[in-house]
């Protein structure tokens, strides 16, 4: 073996669990998990039933109700505005909060009368996204996604203390 596929070789990071050791339990800390959907109205369902599985896995029953009508009202506004496209779900636990964040394939207008009108319908979509978020203490926002391809990024940020 040549020296230089050696040192490749042994900068290949290495598990250091033995063989057969039971992996930790599922925790909110653990919960991160993405998924592609077509941007179509059926997707909301299963962005919503996906999502009930990986919160339940992860011990976060407590924020089920809340985090269901978030996937699904951020689900339902990507099929609206990105119908025949994909959207792109993501679930993060990190720093005490869940992390909804939803990015559809609609890209940001040019002209700034037709952006001013289409955030305007997009913020309408997402008026029951935008009570619920405030009752449990969150917040949320859209905006253009910088990732590769373009398009919009939807957030929603929801504290585990949430509503009493």
């Amino acid at each position: 073996m040549s020296a230089s596929l050696v040192g490749a070789v042994a900068a290949c990071p290495v598990s250091r669990k033995p063989c057969g050791t039971a992996p930790a339990p599922p925790s909110p800390d653990t919960l991160i998990y993405s998924l592609t959907l077509p941007a179509e109205p059926a997707s909301s369902r299963i962005a919503r039933v996906a999502s009930r599985a990986v919160l339940h896995t992860h011990g976060l029953d407590d924020m089920v109700d809340a985090a269901l009508q978030v996937v699904g009202e951020l689900a339902a506004c990507a099929s609206h505005f990105a119908a025949g496209g994909d959207m792109y779900l993501s679930l993060r636990y990190r720093d005490g909060a869940l992390r909804v964040v939803l990015y559809d394939g609609h890209r940001r207008h040019e002209h700034r009368r037709l952006v001013e009108a289409c955030d305007g319908h997009r913020r309408a979509a997402l008026r029951v996204l935008g009570r619920v978020v405030r009752a449990y203490g969150g917040e949320w926002g859209f905006g253009e996604a910088r990732e590769p391809g373009g398009g919009t990024r939807m957030w929603a940020v929801l504290p585990r203390r949430g509503v009493g």
